[in-house]
């Protein structure tokens, strides 16, 4: 796997277009706390941890829908392993105006655009959420 936080996006935008409850992803700290973020912001309903048949932790993330639809419009990927994106707080892009959501990677772990800019922190763009 050379991209982990794009297969986490792939892997709950795929489950959240087959109307599936929950999605299950192997378990990393980074994929955890991007699944929390979403937790907090709205997007997603509930976020646990699980073994699945072999003994390996899981993430077990369980899918937001209003009126049939996901939560989410789009997850897409910003800054990948062949073009990193970095940006000072200054620099943070808004995502539909306001009405979306940028993850940052920090040094003070992961954020959303506006709590980077809120404790002036930059970092890599991550993703955007819609």
């Amino acid at each position: 796997m050379a991209d982990s936080v794009s297969d986490f996006l792939t892997r709950v935008r795929n489950s959240a277009r087959a109307g599936q409850a929950e999605c299950v992803i192997p378990h990393s700290n980074l994929k955890e706390s991007f699944a929390l973020i979403l937790k907090n912001e709205g997007y997603v309903s509930d976020v646990g941890t699980g073994l699945d048949a072999n003994g390996h932790k899981t993430l077990v993330i369980k899918l937001k829908y209003v009126d049939n639809a996901p939560a989410f419009t789009n997850l897409s990927r910003v800054s990948t392993p062949g073009r990193r994106l970095y940006v000072g707080y200054t620099e943070i892009p808004r995502v539909l105006n306001g009405l979306g959501i940028s993850i940052l990677s920090t040094s003070k772990g992961l954020k959303t655009n506006h709590e980077a800019r809120r404790e002036k922190l930059g970092g890599e763009l991550l993703a955007n959420v819609w």
